[in-house]
């Protein structure tokens, strides 16, 4: 899809050295995507190694703001060792969400000070595997969760590194769903518990360091203010907690959230809600985030005269989708195409719907489709774009009339069957939340290099791993 501002070999879309037109097709790191797509079938993961250095690079120069910055990727948006190996080598760490990402962090070589967890239905079995791995800090959602681990930490003569999870009613502007500070909300514990907890935490030292205080407002939110409120919330419990019992906080964990620009082409951006235009194209930057909410803590730190509080401080940030949404480009085949003379729609249907793009009925989240075989002609023409589940609701386009998505999907005219479909920014949520349902194996993923080479990081599943874990 171009702009009208843009030549077709230079479409709103594309990103220099990366998503780029060539010889009519969609290149990827200088490598051609259908070329891709025929070797390894579609569907097809590609990742795109140099863009996650990139993103990373990109999040690092928040440390201007403040030094003491330690990032730990949110291994729940895109946990496949290929994408952790390389986010390690970037020189960040890890944050996982049960033993299983535990297990795979370690596994790509990420070391215990490397990793925190998070979690709020963990197991005795999995709390016992992040003491006894000697991890960065477990992040605690309950009273009971604090129980737990120092009944666990006695069991195995080890001391556990905690972080309390405050919930402090911070709102923002992302999708309801993605709302993690609210008091209606799942995770954490309100600002009276939080003290509770961490009056016994100090109090059981032989079993549990009291490291930290964490919020999470939310994903993809596109502005600082909740940042700001969500800061201004821990650094009020630290300084009361100072003040109480003399003990010092290490780190304060602002969680993640910082938002990806899944319009940079807006082509049918007036289709889409005013309000899912925001979230959607918001371009808040981690330093633009920190910096709001430094700024602020700074002149409350001078008044309360506790400057040293906040210069000791490790301030841990969360990304994910700010890390791997866009180094993702997932392939897919036109398997259908048809017309329904009765409306005058023309269909085309594709190897690949929610059940590798689950947020589409989940959130009804927009990804950005080109055609990768005739990436520069121009997209005009509109489609009824569908997946190929068993389910009315497999579809790209806006079923429900509520703005969430466009209407139909802008394509070039006389689509063939053959013809491979690119669905930009997919690294996020949809690898890690991929389902076969309707026996639809899982698929392969590539990983491709700066200097142009394709290395295969995931199999293609078969009917056989269908079956593999099942009983007859």
């Amino acid at each position: 899809m171009t702009d009208e501002k843009n030549s077709p070999f230079e479409p709103a879309w594309g990103i220099a050295g990366y998503l780029e037109v060539k010889n009519n097709r969609l290149h990827i790191n200088d490598v051609d995507a259908v070329a891709l797509a025929e070797e390894y079938d579609t569907p097809l993961f590609v990742v795109s190694a140099p863009r996650i250095r990139h993103n990373i690079a990109q999040l690092l120069e928040a440390a201007r703001h403040h030094p003491k910055l330690k990032l730990c990727y949110a291994s729940k948006a895109n946990n496949l060792l290929g994408v952790l190996s390389v986010v390690r080598e970037a020189g960040i760490d890890v944050e996982v969400n049960s033993g299983g990402e535990l297990f795979k962090a370690i596994k790509a070589g990420f070391r215990p000070e490397q990793i925190e967890m998070n979690g709020i239905s963990k197991s005795e079995r999995e709390i016992a595997e992040a003491i006894d791995a000697g991890i960065y800090t477990i992040n605690l959602d309950s009273p009971f969760e604090l129980e737990l681990v120092e009944q666990v930490a006695a069991r195995l003569q080890k001391r556990a590194n905690v972080t309390v999870r405050l919930v402090a009613g911070v709102g923002t502007r992302s999708h309801a769903a993605l709302q993690t500070a609210l008091y209606t909300s799942k995770f954490g514990v309100s600002p009276e518990q939080a003290r509770e907890m961490m009056l016994r935490a100090v109090r059981n030292p032989e079993l549990v360091n009291l490291a930290g205080l964490h919020i999470h407002v939310g994903s993809q939110t596109p502005d600082p203010e909740p940042y700001v409120q969500a800061f201004d919330a821990m650094w009020e419990q630290l300084l009361w907690l100072h003040k109480e019992t003399g003990h010092k906080l290490q780190h304060i964990n602002i969680g993640g959230g910082i938002p990806v620009n899944y319009l940079r082409d807006r082509t049918q951006a007036n289709e889409i809600s005013e309000d899912e235009r925001v979230m959607l194209g918001a371009n808040l930057t981690a330093g633009e985030m920190l910096e709001s909410a430094i700024d602020f803590i700074r002149a409350s730190a001078q008044k309360a005269g506790a400057e040293d509080l906040l210069s000791d401080l490790e301030i841990v940030m969360e990304p994910g989708r700010a890390v791997i949404a866009d180094a993702v480009t997932i392939l897919t085949g036109v398997r259908n195409v048809k017309h329904r003379p009765e409306t005058g729609e023309d269909w085309v249907l594709t190897d690949s719907g929610y059940n590798l793009m689950l947020s589409m009925v989940m959130y009804h989240w927009y990804y950005h489709a080109i055609d990768a075989t005739r990436a520069g002609e121009s997209h005009r023409h509109p489609y009824r774009m569908a997946g190929p589940l068993c389910d009315g609701g497999d579809v790209y386009f806006d079923l429900h009339g509520d703005g969430h998505l466009p209407d139909s999907r802008l394509l070039p005219e006389r689509i063939q069957v053959g013809e491979i479909i690119a669905m930009l920014n997919t690294g996020a949520y949809t690898m890690s939340q991929m389902t076969a349902y309707n026996g639809r194996i899982f698929p392969a993923a590539v990983l491709l290099e700066e200097d142009g080479s394709v290395k295969l990081v995931r199999r293609r599943d078969s009917y056989e791993d269908l079956v593999y874990n099942e009983i007859i």
